[in-house]
């Protein structure tokens, strides 16, 4: 308690060593005499006053010895990497720290070498993040615990915090590990038909990214190569679970239709269409699960299907008078297919009664005329404009209008990538698409769908001049003179795709338009660019074309042949009068051969 008129005495924060008691040799408890004379009452009081008055001193020298030991951040005595940190404040003990760092740097730049299974290598510690934390590590030698008696007469060596990249070094480490590793077989099951075939799963071989890092942190600074070990991981699902899914339920639900009943009639799901939903998949743990894909379902099904569904429709939009106008979409009814997947599974299992009820609900459009209007499609901000011989009236001009007709009105919504093979899926004989001329095996040859190249050149600029991001496209191994150099793209099912992506914060709209012997497309949406350019640079390594002799045939079509070169593309992008982008598009052409249909002469 503090009374009135008392001075309170400042706060002292500094550590103390508490003694609870000092006992002297002879001071053992005396005792009590009636009454004591003058002289002996002296001798004690003597004896008490000089115990107090080394106590006093004992307890003074301890005292000083803490403030000795905790002056400063850093416990004195303490070591890291043999630099001196103790008595020092953080800020101090980290520019000791540093500087120690700097008469080290030969042995910290040094390569670490490291052995993994039968191989060794060495590694740059900079190229994978390899450091020492110098914060961190004053921290831990300014908080780590010791005995109040080390701090006193003792010392420690703390050791430094290293840190380190671990998806870079594990880039580096699977380089050394090469074919020594092997990636885990995940368990599955397939189908042939309607036949499962299972897939057993065999164990990984690699290194494991967060035992690598310890192990390297902890090895880097001994001066030794450091091992890593390789770790061999096993699938969660085993061969015997994989066994006993194929014949507790792949092979049950293949034995029989499933009669699958609405508000609306019934429908036969017939094995094939079961094996074709039916999907076993595993995760990256290798645990594999079972379950019923109803879009593969529907597609499945069909025309059957179609009877009792009605699909929703989104909303459209299309080019009215010069400007984008939205069409409103339909609302639909279709089965609830989590439900369905649900059901379907439980029941696929049984020999009998295999039959689910299906519940037809309401199905909204997944794009609105609301979310359409508000996408900022407003204005047409690229076009691009190809032309073909031939008429409508030939296959190759039908194949280039197919295919514009099926990506017409497309809208990419923003983020969004725009897959050309993914959109139209396969295009053959079903599809609409006719034989015409196409590059195969470096000549030309006929073949379902020629002439969809073009059209892919002419989206791929359209795009290109839009600013839109390229994300995948492959030139034609020869140049053709009716595609601009460089910045053009063939495409082929399934192997040779076309992809951009929309990564802009407004709505793309795909608009095409044809006449008898040109291709039109144009890229509508919210402008950002001043312009999108190119510049190119001289053709290079120009080759000529060598003559060939082909055997006489329906099969056999000639050309003319063209030079073979090296060029570079820019696209530049300007905003604000200014330049603020440059991308480099290259590609080297083969010469394309004179080919000649008839025998070479003599």
């Amino acid at each position: 308690m503090t009374l009135y008129g008392e001075k309170t005495p400042p706060a002292d924060d500094r550590p103390t060593v508490q003694v609870k008691a000092v006992t002297w040799p002879g001071d053992e408890p005396e005792p009590v005499a009636p009454a004591a004379g003058p002289g002996g009452s002296r001798s004690r009081r003597v004896r008490l006053l000089l115990a107090a008055g080394v106590a006093t001193a004992v307890l003074g020298s301890v005292a000083g010895a803490g403030a000795y030991a905790y002056a400063g951040d850093v416990p004195r005595g303490t070591t890291v990497l043999g630099a001196e940190l103790g008595g020092r404040s953080r800020a101090d003990a980290a520019r000791e720290l540093r500087a120690e760092l700097v008469r080290r740097a030969a042995a910290l730049n040094a390569p670490l070498s490291v052995r993994v299974g039968e191989r060794s290598a060495t590694i740059d510690p900079a190229s994978i993040g390899l450091a020492i934390d110098v914060d961190a590590t004053v921290a831990a030698a300014a908080e780590a615990e010791a005995h109040a008696v080390d701090r006193l007469v003792g010392s420690r060596a703390v050791q430094p915090v290293v840190t380190v990249d671990a998806a870079r070094l594990d880039a580096e480490l699977e380089k050394v590990v090469g074919d020594q590793g092997r990636k885990m077989t995940m368990p599955a099951i397939t189908w042939k038909g309607t036949t499962p075939k299972a897939v057993h799963p065999k164990p990984s071989l690699a290194v494991d990214p967060e035992r690598s890092a310890q192990v390297v942190r902890e090895g880097w600074l001994s001066g030794q190569p450091v091992t890593v070990p390789l770790v061999e991981t096993h699938p969660a699902t085993t061969a015997e679970e994989v066994d006993r899914l194929v014949a507790e339920l792949a092979k049950p639900a293949v034995a029989a239709p499933v009669t699958l009943s609405t508000g609306k009639g019934s429908v036969q799901i017939p094995p094939k269409a079961i094996a074709g939903s039916l999907r076993f998949t595993a995760d990256k743990t290798g645990r594999l699960t079972p379950q019923v894909d109803v879009k593969r379902l529907r597609a499945a099904l069909g025309d059957d299907l179609a009877a009792i569904e009605v699909p929703p429709k989104d909303a459209r939009m299309t080019i009215s008078g010069g400007k984008p106008k939205v069409v409103e979409g339909k609302p639909g009814q279709q089965l609830d297919s989590a439900a369905l997947g649900r059901d379907l599974l439980a029941v696929l299992p049984k020999a009998d009664d295999r039959k689910v009820t299906g519940e037809l609900r309401p199905a909204e459009p997944e794009l609105t005329a609301a979310k359409l209007a508000g996408l900022g499609i407003k204005e047409r901000v690229s076009t691009f404009t190809t032309r073909f011989t031939g008429g409508l009236s030939s296959p190759r001009s039908q194949n280039i209008v197919t295919i514009a007709k099926d990506v017409d009105g497309t809208v990419v919504l923003p983020g969004e990538t725009f897959s050309l093979n993914g959109h139209t899926g396969e295009r053959g004989y079903a599809q609409g698409y006719r034989d015409a001329p196409v590059i195969l095996d470096g000549k030309l040859v006929p073949g379902v769908g020629g002439g969809t190249s073009q059209f892919t050149t002419t989206l791929f600029n359209a795009t290109y001049y839009a600013g839109l991001e390229d994300v995948e496209h492959k030139p034609h191994s020869y140049w053709f003179s009716r595609y601009p150099a460089v910045i053009e793209s063939t495409i082929f099912w399934p192997n040779l795709d076309f992809k951009f992506r929309n990564d802009t914060e407004h709505g793309v709209l795909i608009d095409t338009s044809y006449t008898s012997n040109s291709i039109t497309v144009s890229i509508w949406s919210t402008k950002i660019w001043d312009s999108v350019k190119t510049e190119y640079t001289p053709r290079r390594n120009i080759t000529q074309p060598k003559t060939v002799y082909l055997e006489p045939g329906p099969t056999c079509i000639p050309a003319g042949g063209s030079q073979g070169f090296t060029q570079d593309a820019y696209r530049v992008f300007k905003k604000d009068g200014k330049v603020v982008k440059r991308e480099k598009f290259t590609w080297r052409y083969a010469a394309e051969p004179r080919f000649i249909c008839g025998p070479e002469p003599s």
